[in-house]
């Protein structure tokens, strides 16, 4: 299988791809990719802790929206630091960024459906569609040889920016009230079941044009020749 090539397009994709090489451009040389990846798996864990104890105290709000920047850093600039160095290894970091987003969906995803705000089985749902992306992520970039890291025009970064923003809003709205107002974990559940749906109807769209695709490229072999796979 040949190496597979990147594809961004997700919204923030060339403003962030200028701010994350201009800042590898600086980094000292004891920092290295694996250790940025490193960092990104430990923030991921952070965050999802911190939505866990969200109950206990809005700070720990704060705690999760300084984690995801931090796996933002550690995550986003572990690539881009090895290209920036030409020491790039397209294979070893594809495998990276499959195990390692896994982790960070597992890991956000059970610390949002173990904090107050979100119902756990809607938060779990989430995180099996999300996993399932990954996967055809995955399935596509060896197929196909491209790389495919967003959905549309909605990637990682843009999730990551939802999030910190309604972690903002929720800390400032209970420390200012005192208490959650009720209908905003309605709120909260509704968004959550919005972003399910709309990762399902990516998958099936993304999963029927790629079968698709795969008719035209083998004609022979899916167009019933009789003969077995």
């Amino acid at each position: 299988m040949a190496d597979s090539k990147r594809e961004l397009t997700f919204l923030l994709a060339g403003p962030e791809r200028r701010l994350l090489r201009a800042i590898a451009g600086r980094l000292p040389g004891w920092v290295t990719s694996d250790g940025l990846t490193a960092l990104g798996v430990l923030a991921a864990a952070g965050a999802g802790a911190a939505y866990a104890l969200s109950g206990l105290s809005t700070g720990w709000l704060w705690v999760a929206s300084a984690m995801l920047v931090v796996n933002w850093f550690g995550d986003s600039l572990d690539g881009t630091l090895a290209r920036v160095r030409r020491a790039e290894r397209p294979r070893y970091g594809h495998y990276l960024d499959h195990l390692v987003d896994s982790f960070a969906t597992s890991a956000l995803g059970l610390g949002i459906g173990l904090s107050p705000y979100v119902d756990l089985t809607l938060a779990l749902g989430a995180v099996v569609v999300l996993l399932v992306l990954h996967i055809n992520v995955h399935l596509e970039s060896a197929v196909f040889g491209v790389f495919r890291i967003a959905y549309g025009r909605i990637g990682t970064t843009e999730l990551r920016i939802l999030l910190i923003l309604a972690n903002t809003a929720l800390a400032l709205h209970v420390e200012a009230a005192g208490s959650v107002w009720r209908p905003l974990i309605g709120l909260a559940n509704g968004a959550v079941a919005v972003l399910l749906v709309g990762m399902v109807i990516a998958l099936v769209a993304r999963f029927g044009r790629n079968l698709n695709r795969l008719a035209r490229l083998e004609p022979a072999r899916l167009g019933g020749s009789g003969s077995g796979s």
